[in-house]
């Protein structure tokens, strides 16, 4: 302004500036301190939300309110990254008509519990032609090395599958799994990611057997819910009437259906 002589006025009018912006001082940032704290505990505490580090700063002798703490949170990125949950990408596995007994299995697990309220699972297996259930198999953990086992003793007894359908648990897309189902030339059908129904023959044996069976008996051991379910399991197969095969029970329809090939 002084080298071409202009007044504030007229230098703040051509630049289409307003006087008070040019008169401005930055005032000197009265939370240094508090922001130098909150970075310092953000470090120390990466997971940690807003309100855990006031807590953090409190200890340190910080008053603050909460909303001036987040503001300066925000203001300096210190949100908790969220990771993004992958999720699998299956190609829509419909259930098709199956007409032979070893066609196609279905597997799924169950949860349930002791008195004492230690947790237990069980691996459900049926034909989805004859809806036997040759094998619930019971245990506190079950890896995908155990399915595995179960299904070669099932194999042993009634011959192998064409395919066995299941969910994306990772004990049914582990490697095992994999080379497994690969070594024995066993197609592996996984359903897609929330959609139970692609698998809805074990999903209703699975109503069934919470609802007629885990549902009604209370489990005291371990040793107690295997005989207590095998028990049921053996009615379900050799006694119970099935809507879906005529009102007889599944050993009975599959005594009635054609043989596997060999």
């Amino acid at each position: 302004m002084t080298e071409h002589r202009f007044s504030e006025r007229q230098a703040c009018k051509l630049l289409e500036m307003d006087r008070s912006s040019y008169r401005y001082e930055p005032q000197p940032d009265r939370n240094a301190l508090l922001r130098q704290d909150l970075i310092a505990a953000a470090k120390r505490h990466p997971r940690y939300g807003y309100r855990m580090l006031a807590v953090k700063l409190k200890g340190q002798g910080w008053q603050v309110n909460h909303k001036r703490l987040e503001r300066l949170y925000r203001q300096e990125h210190l949100m908790v990254r969220r990771m993004k949950r992958k999720r699998l990408c299956r190609v829509p596995q419909p259930m098709t008509s199956v007409d032979r007994a070893n066609q196609e299995w279905s597997m799924d697990f169950v949860a349930d519990g002791l008195e004492t309220g230690r947790a237990i699972r069980a691996l459900t297996v049926i034909d989805s032609h004859t809806r036997e259930s040759p094998a619930i198999e019971v245990d506190s953990s079950l890896t995908s090395r155990r399915v595995t086992r179960v299904l070669d003793r099932i194999i042993e007894q009634r011959g192998k599958p064409q395919a066995v359908r299941c969910d994306n648990g990772p004990e049914f897309t582990s490697r095992h799994m994999l080379a497994w189902c690969e070594e024995r030339e066993i197609a592996l059908i996984h359903i897609q990611p929330g959609r139970p129904m692609q698998n809805g023959r074990v999903e209703s044996f699975n109503g069934k057997f919470r609802s007629e069976c885990l549902n009604a008996n209370s489990f005291a051991t371990l040793q107690d819910a295997r005989e207590k379910i095998e028990r049921w399991r053996v009615e379900y197969n050799d006694e119970r009437p099935h809507s879906s095969l005529g009102y007889v029970p599944p050993s009975v329809f599959a005594a009635r259906a054609p043989s596997p090939p060999s």
